[in-house]
């Protein structure tokens, strides 16, 4: 078939389903609980990171980070043992009216400092096996320097308030848009290995997060849903470790951070009425 041929065909069946469907219906999901799973790729803006510790005070200007998504394979992204190795997103959450929702997730991002990069320098180090490194007030990040990670991961743990909206329904799948805001707190697990120092990885209270977020949901036979996103936000975290033990070395950032995430989940209707009244059937 002609290439124009099957862009009539694909039109003809577009506007039949168009025409079959019910626009902007009235979808009862009051005291609906739906769970999800999902996957994210994050980005983030540069930021200042300052270090402090008993013989240096410093702060490394404009960082850049990415995230670090694993590459797919379904023994990794579906093993029992290993599904929470790639940037991933998971949420319980309840209707409290037909529109509204409150929930609780984790996003699991992994931020990355890239190395290699030369940064502005600002502060000391009382340490004169790192000069080579310091140009005038610059710095080469050198892995011998320093390794900054959270990627265990940059988690954001959060509540968010959300409003679905259905725009139609074909048969038994209703499709929504939907927006929210929520906030958090951050306990990222931080890789750190700063100068000649030990390795430091472990999980932390570091601060919190605010963000908001808009994306759409197919919702099939009312009892499970795939939801695309896009959320956006801040991160502010004051207190990040990076030793070991009980010696008060600490980094601080803020930024900014955008993220695309794809879930798919379950939503139970938890009484026979909101089951029976909803028209998505």
């Amino acid at each position: 078939m002609k290439p124009y041929l099957i862009h009539i065909v694909l039109l003809l069946v577009a506007v039949d389903l168009i025409g079959q469907a019910s626009w902007f219906p009235e979808v009862p999901r009051r005291s609906h609980l739906y769970g999800g799973w999902g996957w994210n790729r994050a980005s983030y803006s540069n930021s200042d990171i300052h270090f402090t510790g008993e013989n240096y005070d410093f702060t490394l200007l404009d960082v850049q980070a990415k995230d670090r998504q694993t590459p797919f394979s379904a023994e990794i992204y579906f093993g029992f043992h290993t599904v929470t190795i790639p940037q991933t997103n998971y949420r319980l959450g309840y209707f409290i009216n037909d529109h509204w929702s409150i929930s609780l997730g984790v996003d699991h991002m992994k931020y990355v400092m890239q190395r290699g990069q030369t940064v502005d320098f600002e502060g000391s180090i009382n340490d004169g096996s790192y000069d080579h490194l310091i140009d005038g007030n610059t710095i080469e990040l050198d892995p011998s320097f320093l390794r900054f990670e959270h990627t265990d991961g940059l988690n954001y743990i959060h509540t968010e308030l959300e409003y679905y909206q259905p725009v139609l329904t074909y048969k038994k799948i209703t499709v929504s848009g939907y927006g929210g805001c929520g906030l958090g707190v951050m306990v990222p697990k931080s890789n750190v290995t700063l100068m000649h120092y030990p390795r430091h990885d472990d999980f932390h209270l570091s601060g919190y997060g605010l963000s908001a977020k808009a994306g759409i949901e197919l919702l099939f036979w009312k009892y499970f849903f795939i939801r695309l996103d896009y959320k956006t936000g801040f991160i502010h975290m004051p207190d990040i470790l990076t030793r070991d033990g009980d010696v008060p070395d600490r980094a601080s950032q803020h930024f900014f951070f955008a993220q695309r995430m794809g879930m798919f989940g379950f939503n139970a209707p938890l009484t026979k009425k909101s089951e029976g009244k909803n028209t998505a059937e």
